[in-house]
This record gives structure tokens, C-alpha cells and sequence, in this order.
């Protein structure tokens, strides 16, 4: 619930309705990212392995909030699909790239945050 009271709560009031049109937008970019890079992930990782991977698409979540963040009031919401999906990419390159290298990163937050 913490990305629901910064990433809103950024526009730093709503006085007006341009204000509040704009948190009620940021809201909805912060609901959509998450959900698509969570998809994303999800679906990678269920192809290449036949399993359902939960901590993935935990992850996956995270990393879709890790990638609107920055842009969360600057963007259409069906822009925030595609920053999404490919914030999830970006995740799910980076886990198994340090998988690949043996680096020890058990809740891959390198991948998460770093990438």
C-alpha cells in the first residue's frame, strides 16, 4: 500500500479537479504496471519451467512498480502497459542473468531494483 500514498500523494494536494484528475490517473498507473509485469513474469516462467512460480510473480509486481514510479504522472494509462511488460522483461532477464553468474541473491532484489 505504500506506492498507493507516494505515487498519489505525490501530486501534493487536491484542491482542484486537475489536481485530483491527475492523482486518480497516477493511481491507475500505479494499479496497471504491476499488474502486467507480474503477468509477464509469470508467463516467462511458467513456459520455460511448467511450474507456477509465486516468488516470481511477486517480483514481478515489484519490478513493475520499480519501473513506473519515476513516470507514473507523466504517462497514458495504456502507456503504463507496455512500461510494465517490459519492466518485467527487464526483471526476469536480470534473475536469470545472476542465477547464470552464481550470484547469491536469494529474493533477487538486485533484479528487482537494480536492473
Amino acid at each position: 500500500f505504500g506506492w498507493y500514498g507516494f505515487n498519489p500523494g505525490s501530486t501534493g494536494s487536491m484542491h482542484d479537479r486537475g489536481t485530483a484528475n491527475s492523482a486518480g490517473i497516477v493511481a491507475v498507473n500505479t494499479t496497471l504496471s504491476p499488474c502486467c509485469a507480474g503477468l509477464v513474469v509469470f508467463l516467462i516462467r511458467f513456459v520455460r519451467t511448467r511450474k507456477l512460480d509465486i516468488g516470481g510473480f511477486c517480483n514481478g509486481i515489484l519490478a513493475g512498480l520499480v519501473a513506473i514510479t519515476a513516470g507514473c504522472a507523466n504517462v497514458q494509462p495504456w502507456e503504463t502497459l507496455f512500461i510494465g511488460c517490459f519492466g518485467g522483461c527487464i526483471y526476469q532477464g536480470a534473475s536469470m542473468l545472476v542465477a547464470f553468474l552464481k550470484v547469491d541473491d536469494v529474493v533477487d532484489a538486485f533484479a528487482v531494483h537494480g536492473a
